[in-house]
């Protein structure tokens, strides 16, 4: 027999909020699906691990799902599915919509860039019969985390005469890798006596890449030498093609279930490759949407979008006016400012989960949390709001509405207290713009890390939350 609520239970459920963890609110069913779209996103950790390979990667799984490069198209119709690539460094992919794109068009927008290490022009040495490289570290690391770690070398050389040269080293996992050094415990009291911040230092943070010599006693760097002979041999390049390279230091560790109970997800660059993931999945599964759908993976988010691949680049007004052109609607000077303000956006970037271990710097009632779904950040900022992109309640309504219908568990939540915390995404940008944007995306413990964690529950409704925005 079913225990009779009391007055005070019937007000609770009715008005309070006692939302539970995902895990324990879904069906058995659910619960599968997120692992298994797990199994492919760690796949996808574990291929890309610089924004590049992430942009071939789409470009391949778009084309499978029928997607075609915007320049082979003469018009666009309804259903039609298009992509554009920046510099290899970003992608934007399309589902053109029943309605006019002057409507409006629902764009979820994800970084593919992560923090890591980036070689300098000249970044090859030797001392003392070691060869190393030089580095500069791109977006917000701690510096201490990145030494006594295996690292892989992963990017692109261009060379003199057109060609480029793609290099993944110390990645195999049976063979080499590469590591930064650190002083031993013994002596290091002067070392440990400094600040956290600046026991490794920025120009400490030299890859060693080699010990042995080249066995000439007429050459003064035999170290150097027998790693650009490696390096020739392997490659085809000498070390003046450093000066136009693009590579980087990234984890050599795997991406991984974490937990007995394989409820996470442990790995290198998750922030913001998690959101990127599922909204490329998200783009890839949308057919025949209202409004024209958008998923856009940019890059430079981590050093505040700038650059010709950051999003406060031209491109995606480039592409919008490429597909009204293409469409042969409007073509009035006013039609792309016209789209963009009846626009929406997910802002598709992760948020800070409540780390126990760390409790003081959240305030409990207003953190997201593992295992209780995709993350809302109604703002971002810092201190007063500064630097951020506020959404307005109407648009934060509509968000409710949209996944509560679809059965999408979602949270509400900032970026630690009001004068610990901050943070800043893409989403500013595009409100700029005249958009109504939100930031949306998954929660993740040690953010900035060589090996973040999430957990898979939330990066599939993320994936969800994702997809029935499109839709």
């Amino acid at each position: 027999m079913a225990e009779t609520k009391t007055r005070g239970q019937e007000l609770a459920d009715a008005l309070l909020c006692n939302d539970k963890n995902g895990w324990e609110s879904v069906p058995e069913t659910e619960r599968k699906s997120a692992i298994r779209f797990c199994d492919g996103y760690i796949r996808f950790l574990n291929e890309c691990k610089t924004e590049r390979e992430c942009v071939e990667y789409a470009v391949q799984k778009a084309e499978d799902a029928g997607f075609k490069p915007l320049s082979k198209v003469k018009t666009l119709k309804a259903g039609d599915k298009v992509y554009f690539v920046n510099r290899e460094k970003n992608i934007i992919l399309a589902v053109i919509g029943s309605k006019k794109t002057c409507e409006g068009v629902n764009v979820v927008g994800a970084h593919i860039d992560s923090p890591r290490l980036d070689l300098k022009p000249n970044p090859l040495y030797e001392d003392t019969g070691f060869a190393y490289l030089k580095t500069h570290y791109y977006g917000g690391i701690k510096k201490y985390q990145w030494v006594t770690m295996p690292l892989a070398i992963h990017g692109v050389v261009a060379l003199k005469n057109g060609k480029k040269v793609n290099i993944v080293a110390g990645d195999e996992e049976d063979d080499f890798t590469f590591v930064i050094t650190d002083l031993l415990p013994h002596m290091a009291r002067r070392q440990m006596e400094k600040k956290l911040s600046e026991g490794i230092e920025g120009e400490d943070l030299n890859v060693l890449i080699g010990n042995m010599p080249f066995a000439d006693d007429k050459i003064k760097e035999k170290v150097k030498l027998n790693i650009m002979r490696i390096l020739n041999e392997k490659f085809g390049i000498v070390e003046k093609d450093f000066l136009s390279a693009e590579l980087e230091i990234v984890p050599a560790l795997k991406a991984k279930s974490l937990g007995f109970d394989r409820s996470m997800v442990g790995g290198y660059g998750q922030d913001d490759r998690v959101c990127s993931y599922g909204a490329l999945q998200a783009i890839l599964q949308t057919e025949a949407p209202e409004k024209t759908a958008i998923c856009i993976l940019v890059d430079k988010e981590e050093i505040g979008s700038v650059g010709n691949t950051g999003m406060e680049a031209r491109f995606f007004e480039t592409f919008l006016g490429e597909v009204i052109r293409l469409r042969k609607e409007e073509t009035d000077l006013n039609v792309l400012n016209r789209t963009l303000a009846a626009s929406r956006m997910l802002s598709a970037d992760v948020d800070g989960a409540f780390d126990p271990i760390y409790a003081s710097v959240s305030e409990k009632r207003n953190a997201s949390y593992f295992g209780m779904g995709v993350g809302l950040n109604k703002y971002t900022g810092a201190r007063g709001k500064s630097g951020a992109n506020d959404a307005n309640a109407e648009f934060v309504a509509e968000l409710r509405k949209l996944f509560d219908d679809n059965k999408v568990r979602f949270q509400i939540s900032e970026l630690g207290k009001v004068d610990e915390g901050g943070g800043g995404t893409i989403a500013y940008i595009l409100a700029n713009k005249g958009m109504d944007v939100i930031d949306c995306g998954t929660p993740v413990l040690s953010m900035h890390s060589p090996y973040e964690v999430t957990s898979k529950f939330d990066v599939y409704m993320s994936y969800k939350a994702y997809k029935v925005f499109m839709k």
